[in-house]
């Protein structure tokens, strides 16, 4: 048996590099194991050399970069509108009783049913696109924000009252610094979301994206092209999830040192 490494950062890189190998090496079984027909089940080694050959010599960096400009653009105007209105439903009860049924039902709607609509409304430019994914990021952020908003304990502000603070005080360093993990939050579920999202966006007479790339593989049975779009748009969330979730343990680590 092999010995444990020692180093704390050798062990990290291999509790991180675990869960992918397994992946991998699952999917080799699947495609070797003669339980499936081989043509429908392209190797991880073929994925990747068709990933590098559409990276090096196709569109794939368009498609990458179109992709991720809709999905940036739709989630900042999502989460702009959300943080507000998730402040308000969250801080106060009566607002909320009056939103809430509203919200959950527009929620509760998938946004590829509403791609008629869109279409009819905005055309099928860009303006589609990102209307799409704003519609998606904005009610998966504005759910988490007002649910957070509203676990947020009053003693806080009560205490802030006891030592003669004015609401303005209140408001800018008492409820701000509490409502800043979740917008983070929000944020990271709306991006989520988003990307989850995004092929159906793309399904609006998308040229480039990675949706589009998916989109026109699937029309030639291209298999091993589908896996590379599936596995960008996977590896582009992950690496936004873990720059935001970075950025979030900077941002409140006071709440750390307070606990």
């Amino acid at each position: 048996m092999p010995p444990i490494p020692r180093s704390p950062m050798l062990r990290n890189l291999l509790l991180v590099a675990s869960p992918w190998v397994l992946v991998v090496l699952l999917w080799y079984a699947v495609a070797w194991s003669g339980l499936v027909n081989p043509a429908l089940i392209p190797t991880p080694h073929q994925v990747a050399a068709k990933g590098w050959e559409l990276l090096t010599r196709s569109r794939l960096p368009m498609d990458i970069l179109m992709s991720t400009q809709r999905v940036a653009i739709g989630v900042a105007f999502g989460i702009a509108l959300a943080v507000p209105i998730g402040f308000l439903l969250g801080w106060y009860k009566g607002v909320r009783r009056f939103l809430d049924p509203l919200l959950n039902f527009f929620r509760a709607l998938p946004p590829i049913a509403l791609i008629p609509l869109v279409i009819v409304y905005f055309g099928i430019g860009e303006l589609a696109k990102v209307a799409i994914l704003f519609y998606a990021s904005f009610f998966a952020g504005v759910i988490v924000m007002y649910e957070g908003i509203a676990q947020i304990s009053p003693i806080y502000v009560r205490v802030a009252r006891t030592l003669g603070a004015a609401d303005g005080e209140i408001f800018l360093r008492v409820i701000v610094p509490l409502t800043v993990p979740h917008m983070l939050t929000a944020l990271r579920v709306a991006l989520g979301v988003a990307w989850a999202t995004l092929v159906a966006s793309e399904l609006i007479a998308a040229q480039q994206g990675l949706g589009a790339l998916i989109q026109d593989a699937s029309s030639f049975f291209q298999l091993d092209i589908i896996y590379v779009g599936i596995i960008c748009i996977g590896l582009i969330a992950l690496a936004m999830d873990l720059v935001l979730r970075a950025i979030a343990r900077r941002m409140v680590a006071w709440q750390e040192r307070i606990a």
